[in-house]
């Protein structure tokens, strides 16, 4: 299993995490990178990717620059709604899965921010969080994540750091109100060191991308990032992220399957299409016949053991059945990643699965349909455009 490690014995901010995951890439990766960001279409922004040296650790420091402007010098005072933020995203040049993911980081501290002020989330007026070099650094992050397709993405437990903090609403303590709460379900400590260490962008993204924190699980590291911060302490200032391969803890999967007669096909539709979204590894029907040769049709879910219970109990919402048949299997995998990939149509996201001596690849169904419906052709069309490039 492609695993993702990232450690937080320093904290975790935007740009810290963003130098960690670039720093993973391969030469041509990190160009793309740096390309894709710079041209993604965010007001002002230069993104650029510069050595930094640490307590003797060589890294990677993401200096956002807006309008020429580093964010030290950058006028943060006047900030952005959440109204804003999401006009930007949503028009950025990136794949809708990039964008989506960081619509999801925004308005997890937009919510964050709203319960510490006693606003509604669309009255909240960020500042240091809303500011475009903060919007460059979540983007980044969601790009690079989707880059990396790590199958399973661990974070350790976060330090926090101590002491006070100066923002725009007066000084506050650390972690920052807004921190604590996007920090809540996940892991923390302080070890004395008197600065913020964990910034809410940086809290945001680990909630969102984390499956799970803890230690670092037995893999086998093939690449190692560190993202360096701007100051200075008696330890190397940095986010390290590990890239390797872990084994899975289970290749078993779990099938609940139902014969049902008294639904109709838009209701079993609908049934699929919920259980889909709540995460089913896979839903489907086949037509049967029943007794007295009815009609019928057996619907089949394919879903996780840790989440079979969940998923019966959905099956039973959703549909007219009295029973559920459960089957667990065994099953083959083969490895799954994504990839940012430049065609003669812009960047589009390929979906890449190898294993067994085998090895698939396709673009996104959703980028190459947006392409056919742009200009009006088929799917096969679009798909051979990318290929002429």
């Amino acid at each position: 299993m492609r695993t993702l490690y990232v450690e937080c014995r320093m904290g975790i901010a935007g740009d810290m995490l963003m130098g960690a995951l670039y720093e993973l890439l391969d030469d041509d990766g990190r160009k793309d990178f740096v390309r894709a960001i710079n041209n993604a279409g965010i007001p002002g922004v230069k993104v650029e990717a510069q050595e930094s040296i640490k307590c003797g650790v060589k890294g990677t420091h993401m200096e956002v620059r807006i309008f020429g402007e580093t964010e030290d010098h950058h006028d943060h005072s006047h900030g952005h709604g959440i109204e804003d933020i999401e006009k930007i995203i949503k028009s950025l040049k990136l794949s809708q899965g990039v964008k989506e993911k960081a619509l999801q980081v925004y308005e997890r501290i937009a919510q964050a921010e709203a319960a510490v002020h006693g606003e509604k989330p669309e009255h909240i007026h960020f500042h240091e969080v809303g500011s475009l070099d903060a919007v460059a650094d979540v983007t980044g992050c969601c790009l690079l994540m989707e880059m990396l397709g790590a199958d399973k993405v661990i974070f350790s437990p976060v330090n926090t750091g101590s002491g006070t903090v100066h923002c725009a609403h007066g000084i506050l303590p650390v972690p920052a109100p807004a921190t604590a709460l996007l920090l809540k379900g996940i892991p923390v400590y302080n070890n004395e060191i008197e600065s913020e260490l964990c910034t809410p962008t940086g809290a945001a993204l680990a909630g969102a991308f984390a499956d799970e924190f803890g230690s670092m699980p037995l893999m086998n590291i093939s690449q190692i990032g560190y993202g360096m911060g701007t100051k200075d302490f008696s330890q190397a200032n940095c986010v390290r992220a590990m890239l390797g391969e872990s084994e899975k803890k289970d290749g078993r999967v779990v099938e609940l399957a139902a014969n049902i007669d008294d639904m109709t096909g838009e209701e079993i539709g609908f049934a699929a299409e919920m259980m889909t979204e709540a995460g089913a590894l896979d839903v489907y029907t086949q037509p049967i016949y029943m007794k007295k040769s009815r009609p019928a049709v057996k619907l089949c879910v394919i879903t996780s053991p840790e989440e079979a219970d969940r998923m019966a109990k959905l099956f039973f919402r959703y549909t007219t059945t009295l029973g559920i048949r459960k089957y667990t299997c065994d099953r083959h995998e083969l490895n799954r990643h994504s990839e940012i990939r430049e065609t003669a149509e812009g960047y589009i996201s390929y979906k890449v699965s190898e294993g067994f001596g085998k090895k698939n690849e396709k673009p996104e169904y959703e980028e190459l349909a947006d392409i056919a419906r742009k200009e009006k052709i088929s799917l096969r069309k679009a798909y051979e455009r990318l290929k002429n490039k």
